[in-house]
């Protein structure tokens, strides 16, 4: 039985991993935690990797909190830099297979078209600047990765858009959300069915090292950040008033892209894998998300 080691697994993908798990049978799952095994310890790295052997490692561990990054530029490249190079080296010695998560934030938003893999990259901020120097060390130190960027993710788990916008409409009569930043949610349960089926492919091809590389996987369709508060206040009937403003009018530490649409073709076409609609998945999201209130 081959051995899935997912790092953050008490984050949002990693929360919804966890809840697949069960239907990926054919898989032992390793889940770990920052205490369990913080990543920026390339001793602690090591020692498990030798332990515990991982056929495949999902690295969800990361520093995300963006505008903080601002203030701590160092620790966010320690996590998210530096310590994806400890898993990338304890790969290769292992023979293990780095599947590792980055994010549209490496681009600098001015592109007017979604953005294929091969785009230049220029990150705006400490993160961005961090999550590349991640992508750098694991196709430098385990040049089989597969490193999958998303944006914009959301989950019934953890802390993101769609849970601080449901409660913000609770609290109060009217919002105010960026209009001029564009991109494309993405449903981390569809996420994590995205990689554990990529493993799938993988473990039936006989040369699956060819595959390595970066994709890019999001929901489907372009819309804004206002759009998509208006979508989840309409899932969710409330009577909030949700007014559209400019970047300029909510100024924050780290600039955002102005658009991130990421190109999903690759990763469809390479391992032959559906993108829903976000819309869609917005609303099975709610739904969960109601059906834990209530139960």
């Amino acid at each position: 039985m081959k051995k899935i080691l997912v790092t953050g697994a008490g984050g949002q993908l990693g929360s919804e991993l966890q809840q697949l798990s069960a239907l990926y049978t054919r898989f032992k799952f390793h889940f770990t935690d920052s205490r369990e095994l913080p990543i920026e310890d390339a001793a602690a790295v090591e020692q498990y990797f030798a332990t515990y052997q991982p056929d495949y490692c999902i690295n969800c561990a990361a520093y995300t909190a963006v505008d903080k990054a601002e203030s701590e530029p160092e620790k966010a490249m320690l996590v998210n830099g530096t310590a994806v190079g400890f898993l990338a080296g304890a790969a290769t010695r292992h023979n293990c297979r780095l599947l590792h998560i980055s994010t549209d934030y490496v681009f600098d938003g001015s592109a007017n078209v979604p953005i294929t893999e091969d785009a230049p990259v220029k990150p705006l901020g400490a993160y961005g600047l961090s999550k590349l120097r991640g992508e750098e060390q694991a196709l430098s130190l385990a040049p089989d990765s597969i490193i999958i960027r998303t944006s914009w993710v959301y989950s019934a788990f953890g802390n993101n858009f769609v849970k601080t916008m449901i409660r913000l409409m609770g609290e109060r009569k009217e919002l105010n959300v960026v209009s001029d930043q564009f991109g494309c949610p993405t449903y981390a349960a569809d996420l994590a069915k995205a990689i554990l089926d990529i493993i799938v492919f993988l473990e039936l091809q006989p040369h699956s090292r060819e595959f390595g590389g970066i994709y890019h996987y999001t929901n489907k369709g372009i819309i804004s950040w206002y759009d998509f508060a208006v979508a989840i206040r309409d899932l969710v009937h409330s009577p909030c008033v949700v007014h559209p403003i400019p970047t300029t009018a909510y100024p924050t530490p780290a600039r955002r892209p102005a658009y991130s649409v990421l190109n999903t073709h690759k990763i469809r076409e390479t391992f032959s894998l559906p993108v829903l609609p976000w819309k869609d998945s917005l609303q099975h999201c709610i739904l969960q998300l109601q059906q834990y209130l209530a139960g």
